[in-house]
Formats: C-alpha cells, sequence, structure tokens
C-alpha cells in the first residue's frame, strides 16, 4: 500500500534536504515531481493542486526562509499537510449504547460480510464488547451461510432468520440482544448500487429501526477515482459516520484514501489490511502519512505486540535474556508469540527508514519458521534446555524426527548460540547498533 507513492515523495524531499535554503526555483522543481507521484497514485486532481499548493506556500514562508535547516522543516510540512489531507485526527468508533448498533453497507462484492467479522473481533478485542452479527443479506446465494462460517470462526454469535424482510430481521435482532445482554449488535446489509433506488429505500427503512450509532460504508480501494462517487452517493440518501477501506494490502495506489475525507467529509474510520479476520487496522491519519513518508510507525508494533504478547511473559524473557539463561524452549515460545504479530514482513516495514535499508522487499518463507520449530519440537525438553549437549547422535535423532537434514539442526544451533552471545553483549552495553 502506497509503496510507489512512498518512493516518489520520499526521493522528491530527500532531494530538498540538501539544499541550504528554499528559493522559488527549488521548490518548484521538488512540487512537480510530488505533483506527478500524487496523480500517479491516482489522487484526485482538485486534490493534488491544493495539497502541492499549500506545501509551497508555506515552504516559502519566512520561518522556512530563515532556518538553519529548511530540509527538515520541508518534511514537517509535507508530513502535517498530508495528515490533513487524510483527515487530520482519527474519527474514533461510537461504541456508546444499549446495545449500540452499526449497520455496515456497500456495492455488492466490495467485502461487506468479512469485514462485519472483523469489527466484531476488533471490538472484541480492543473494546472489550459483546458482539452479536445480524444475516440482513437476505438476496445474496450464501450470504447467511458466509456469516454463519465467520461467526463459528470467531466464536461470536450470528442472529439469523432466513430470507425475511430484513427490516423484520433487524427490528427482533434487536430485541434478542437486548435480552441477551449483547452490547454491539452489527448488521449486515445486501450490496447494491447507490443508484438503486427501491434496495436504497430498504436501508433507509433499516436506517429508521435500528438508529445505528454507526453506518459505515465498505469501499474497495483499488476502484480508483469512482470511490468519491459511491461515496456520495450513499452519503446522500444515509447518515455516513464513516468508511472502511479494503484491499489496501495489494497492489493498489492509495490515492482513494487521499482524497476521500477531502472531498466528501466522510472520514475514514478502518482499512482492511489482510484477508484474514484480524487484518483491520484503525485507520489513523497521522501514523498512516508517517508510513508513506518512511518515517515508520512504531506505535502500531507496539500496539499488535502488546495484544501478542503479555507483559509479564515479555518481563520474565528480558530477564532471562540478561542472564543468559535463555534456551531453545524460550525461543520456541518466543517465536509462537511473534506468529501472532502477522507476516513480519509486514512489521519490517513500520519501521523508521525501512525503504532505505531494503526491508520493505524482504519476503520471509513460513516454511522456514515451520522447520526451526520442528527442529525445536523433536528435541527432547532436557536438550531444549541445555542445547550444549546435542552432539552427534541427539542430532541425527533430533533431523529424522522433523524430517530435515543434520545440516539445518547445526545450523540452528550455531544460529542460536550466536544470538546469545549478541544478548549478553548488550546486556553490557557492549554492543553498539550498526546505524
Amino acid at each position: 500500500m502506497f509503496e510507489s507513492l512512498g518512493e516518489r515523495l520520499q526521493n522528491a524531499i530527500h532531494k530538498i534536504k540538501g539544499y541550504g535554503k528554499i528559493t522559488e526555483d527549488n521548490i518548484g522543481e521538488m512540487m512537480r515531481e510530488i505533483r506527478l507521484a500524487l496523480l500517479e497514485a491516482d489522487v484526485n486532481y482538485t486534490v493534488v493542486k491544493e495539497f502541492t499548493n499549500n506545501v509551497k506556500e508555506k515552504a516559502l514562508g519566512e520561518e522556512v526562509q530563515h532556518s538553519l535547516k529548511p530540509g527538515e522543516l520541508f518534511v514537517k510540512i509535507v508530513k502535517d499537510e498530508l495528515t490533513d489531507l487524510l483527515g487530520g485526527e482519527n474519527a474514533p468508533l461510537n461504541i456508546s449504547g444499549d446495545p449500540a448498533t452499526l449497520m455496515l453497507v456497500g456495492l455488492q462484492g466490495s467485502g461487506k460480510t468479512t469485514a462485519l467479522g472483523k469489527l466484531a473481533n476488533l471490538l472484541r478485542k480492543k473494546y472489550n464488547k459483546k458482539p452479536l452479527l445480524v444475516a440482513g443479506d437476505v438476496y445474496r446465494p450464501a450470504a447467511i451461510d458466509q456469516l454463519q462460517q465467520i461467526g463459528k470462526e470467531l466464536n461470536i454469535e450470528v442472529y439469523e432468520e432466513g430470507k425475511k424482510d430484513p427490516v423484520e430481521i433487524a427490528k427482533n435482532a434487536l430485541s434478542y440482544a437486548k435480552d441477551k445482554g449483547y452490547d454491539y449488535v452489527l448488521f449486515d446489509t445486501a450490496g447494491r448500487l447507490h443508484i438503486d433506488e427501491k434496495l436504497m429505500e430498504e436501508l433507509q427503512c433499516l436506517e429508521q429501526e435500528i438508529k445505528p450509532q454507526e453506518t459505515l460504508l465498505v469501499i474497495d480501494s483499488m476502484m480508483g477515482q469512482d470511490a468519491i462517487n459511491v461515496i456520495e452517493g450513499f452519503n446522500s440518501k444515509l447518515s455516513l459516520t464513516g468508511v472502511i477501506l479494503t484491499k489496501l494490502d495489494g497492489d493498489t495506489k492509495g490515492g482513494v484514501a487521499l482524497s476521500v475525507r477531502h472531498l466528501t467529509n466522510v472520514p475514514i474510520k478502518f482499512i482492511g489490511v489482510s484477508e484474514k479476520l484480524d487484518g483491520l487496522e484503525i485507520f489513523d491519519p497521522e501514523r498512516m502519512a508517517s508510513r508513506i513518508l518512511g518515517m515508520g510507525d512504531i506505535l502500531s508494533i507496539v500496539e499488535k505486540a502488546e495484544e501478542a504478547i503479555s507483559q509479564e511473559e515479555a518481563i520474565n524473557t528480558a530477564k532471562k535474556m540478561k542472564s543468559g539463561k535463555f534456551d531453545l524452549e524460550d525461543f520456541l515460545m518466543q517465536m509462537k508469540q511473534i506468529k501472532k504479530l502477522g507476516p513480519l514482513e509486514n512489521i519490517l516495514k513500520l519501521l523508521p527508514g525501512a525503504r532505505k535499508l531494503g526491508l520493505n522487499n524482504i519476503n520471509i518463507d513460513p516454511k522456514q519458521l515451520a522447520h526451526i520449530e520442528a527442529i525445536i519440537l523433536s528435541m527432547t525438553p532436557k536438550e531444549r534446555h541445555n542445547p550444549d549437549i546435542i552432539k552427534a547422535s541427539r542430532k541425527t535423532r533430533i533431523a529424522k524426527g522433523c524430517g530435515l537434514s543434520v545440516q539445518e539442526v547445526n545450523k540452528l544451533l550455531t544460529q542460536f548460540d550466536q544470538m546469545k552471545k549478541m544478548m549478553k553483549q548488550f546486556s553490557n552495553g557492549n554492543l553498539k547498533l550498526p546505524f
């Protein structure tokens, strides 16, 4: 997501950093590059024009003119303008209500049903809510079955009455949720074209019946500038409170994300970053601007780690590393926890300067991690706690047990030994980082 745009913007900004002074002439060249980068990313022309004019005006202002480091101020200006373009501040989800209600709408095939499951999962994990999913798409074949399958996978109840009137289903579901103590009810609806008057009237009736705290529109980010027309079409009939942009993990140019808020005034609340049911992120304009400009997103890494790794376990591991008692059993546990964070290459991309260090192009083969896990699991508890006792005969047995070669067992043991030595140097303060 935003890979090409980020690279182009960073290249343009890198040139300006070398200038001792920002002038009308040298800023003009930079703004042309930034303008082209935004247009190629499918950002709306009006938005691009306003953005570049704002950046240029501020870059030629008194503060920048008399600054000792004009390049750094220019980077701040671009980041601030990019943040404003993306919405300024993140728009929090309304979680108040007894129960709170949320209705998901969108075009057919935009990924509403899956997004509903992801939202329910996030509500339960992040906000400690007890969600109920309501199957209101009575037109698409297998839509109810799909939602039931998602509910089963997440262990979240799905309320359904088959192919009845959606408004009546919604009314009954609300009553059921109150009786059973659910505190957040999420309604699935049928996908429709925003010009389909009959189906839009049905959505309006649903909105009047359930009075949702949130009416979110699901948009496929691959559809480009037509997304603006879709948002405006739905917003003219319903009271949209936000947008969910899906498929931002694909090869999308990302232009729609930079145009939506500015042109429609409807905030982006969530982005879909993978097809998995935990692949939904709260959209934060400032963090996204930092990612685009290669400044990283450490806060997102911390949040992911807090969700996957308990504080107590992290403290215990740190103590073991410092004392030199970190063994293969601990290493196996750490690997399992790291896997919960999602694909490692996605985590590396969030680090500051990831593109410069080439971390954005790293592909980590999940099979390699599976091989390491298989080798350690083929060891006895005694061997995991005391890797030094693993000699030739033990290595042969371990290799046979996991179906791999003795060389691969040797490789893991060597790497683990090197890692322990590095940990010891870090804890003694003798190892300096290479950057």
